[in-house]
C-alpha cells in the first residue's frame, strides 16, 4: 500500500457496555455520551465538545522523505491576529491552516507502516500503526487515507 498522503478521522475506539471495543464514527462519536463528565456543568459539557471537535477533525500527513506529521484544526473562535501572535512567538507551527507539531520519523516494513515512537513505548522504539483494514491507527483513533 502507498502510505504516503493525507489521512483523516475514520472512527474512535471506545469500550461499550460490555467492555468490548467499538468504533464511533465522528458523528457517533460527537453526540455519545459524555460519562466521564459532569452533564449538569455546561461548561465542562462545551470543552468536552470542544476536544471532540478537535479530535475528528485531525489528520495525518505521511510525507516520501519519511517525515509524519499530526494535523490539528485550529481551536474555535481564535482570531487571525492570535494565529499569527503564537505563530511568530514559536508557539505553534502551521500546515495548510492546521496546528503541527515536529515530525515523527517512519518507515514501511513488509508492507505494514512503523513509526518511531521512543524506546519507552517500545522495544526497539517503533510501533507499526497500519492495519490490515488499510487504516492508520493511533492510540486508538483509525484514519483511512483521504482521496
Amino acid at each position: 500500500m502507498n502510505y504516503v498522503g493525507r489521512w483523516k478521522f475514520h472512527s474512535i475506539g471506545t469500550l461499550n457496555d460490555e467492555n468490548e471495543l467499538v468504533y464511533l464514527n465522528a458523528e457517533e462519536y460527537l453526540n455519545s455520551p459524555m460519562t466521564y463528565v459532569d452533564e449538569s456543568d455546561e461548561e465542562a459539557v462545551a470543552d468536552e465538545r470542544r476536544e471532540r471537535r478537535q479530535m475528528v477533525g485531525m489528520q495525518i500527513e505521511v510525507c516520501a522523505d519519511g517525515a509524519l506529521y499530526m494535523l490539528m484544526p485550529l481551536p474555535d473562535g481564535v482570531t487571525q491576529a492570535e494565529i499569527d501572535e503564537a505563530v511568530s512567538a514559536g508557539e505553534i507551527k502551521l500546515c495548510d491552516g492546521m496546528i503541527i507539531d515536529d515530525p515523527k520519523t517512519w518507515e514501511e516494513r513488509n508492507g505494514e507502516l512503523w513509526i518511531e515512537v521512543g524506546t519507552d513505548m517500545s522495544d526497539d522504539g517503533w510501533a507499526k500503526v497500519a492495519d490490515d483494514d488499510s487504516f492508520i491507527n493511533f492510540i486508538t483513533v483509525r484514519y483511512v487515507k483521504a482521496e
